[in-house]
């Protein structure tokens, strides 16, 4: 064990070194963050292997096993302690049940008649472990997610070098293929009858998640309004703004706040018996997921058909995003939402672990 939390140190350590070489200045920060989250877990590791023996031996009555908010039935409860003693009867080396006795503090503490512990110490290091599982899973979710998200825009780059090749033809020859490229842009977007209704493009933008995200003429029309709204050269690269952006953004999706904690910790205390709280809400980053897509086609959409009517900032044959077409204009809140998506995969996968391991 004391060899891969090493070998995991020394990794990040380079890795670490290598982006700093390379400057790259936002995902070195987020390995930062990566680092100062896993150090958090394991300083709540130290603290519950701390207090363990105090917090066992809290005491409360016996009467709240039987009440429908306690996380299992009082059928549950005891099947489960019959097994122990059993299992405690069974054994036949009297030194080895001592033994366990020792390493196990809590078996020897008394709360008294009508009182049981609030929590054991068994219960503590199920506790412990999950902690642990989560902070490893959440990690790695997070690694996957913004690799699965590299690869993707770095599938774009041969898009950007076809835009650069353009530029070697003069002016007549560049003006025509731009408007072309636009063309095909507001076709794909506004062809469909159900783009002109408010309503109904919302289930067209729902439908084109599941297709191919993004388009060769999307990416080349949003390159175009980016480099017009900004007045750059049209040898400007614009995959490489899009690459540092999502390093960027990937920095503001790590990490757990304090609000994903306290849902963390009400997802446990109302899994009451018979809810199965938890098979619902894996339903929820499915759904999230579908909200987030949907709206980025929205926007994509949005921009599109201010084009063929010729209302809104995108007028002409440049498209103008901006952060008036997200949520309550905030395009945050939808970073918000993929962080919360990505923290509730990972609290379900952990729950799904621990439960296997415990």
């Amino acid at each position: 064990m004391v060899f891969v939390c090493f070998l995991v140190e020394r990794s990040i350590y380079r890795f670490g070194r290598w982006l700093k070489k390379t400057r790259r200045k936002a995902l070195l920060a987020s390995v930062e963050k990566i680092k100062e989250e896993l150090m958090f877990f394991g300083l709540i590791s130290l603290m519950l292997g701390q207090c363990a023996r105090w917090i066992s031996e809290i005491c409360i009555d016996s009467s709240l096993f039987s009440s429908r908010f306690y996380l299992c039935s009082e059928d549950d409860f005891m099947y489960k302690n019959d097994i122990s003693i059993t299992k405690l009867h069974s054994d036949s080396n009297w030194t080895d049940v001592t033994r366990r006795a020792i390493t196990n503090p809590s078996s020897s503490h008394q709360c008294g008649e009508g009182r049981e512990p609030f929590l054991s110490y068994e219960g503590l290091e199920q506790l412990h472990r999950f902690l642990f599982v989560l902070g490893i899973t959440h990690v790695l979710y997070s690694c996957v997610a913004v690799g699965l998200s590299m690869v993707k825009i770095y599938s774009w780059r041969k898009w950007e070098n076809q835009a650069k090749l353009v530029l070697d033809g003069n002016m007549q020859e560049r003006r025509p293929k731009v408007m072309r490229r636009q063309s095909t842009f507001v076709f794909h977007h506004t062809s469909h009858p159900w783009s002109r209704s408010r309503i109904l493009i919302w289930m067209l933008c729902f439908l084109r998640q599941f297709w191919r995200s993004i388009q060769k003429s999307d990416y080349m029309a949003l390159r175009l309004g980016f480099i017009t709204n900004h007045r750059l050269p049209l040898s400007y690269d614009f995959h490489k703004y899009v690459v540092r952006s999502m390093e960027d953004e990937f920095y503001g999706i790590l990490g757990i706040s304090w609000i994903l904690w306290s849902y963390a910790i009400l997802c446990i205390f109302i899994n009451i018996h018979g809810l199965n709280i938890y098979f619902w809400l894996s339903f929820v980053p499915v759904v999230l997921v579908m909200l987030v897509g949907t709206k980025l086609q929205h926007i994509v959409s949005l921009l599109a058909l201010e084009i063929v009517e010729s209302k809104g900032p995108s007028v002409g044959t440049q498209v103008k995003p901006r952060d008036g077409l997200f949520w309550f204009g905030k395009p945050e809140i939808l970073l918000k939402l993929i962080q919360f998506i990505s923290f509730q995969n990972a609290f379900e996968m952990a729950t799904f672990i621990w439960s296997l391991v415990r």
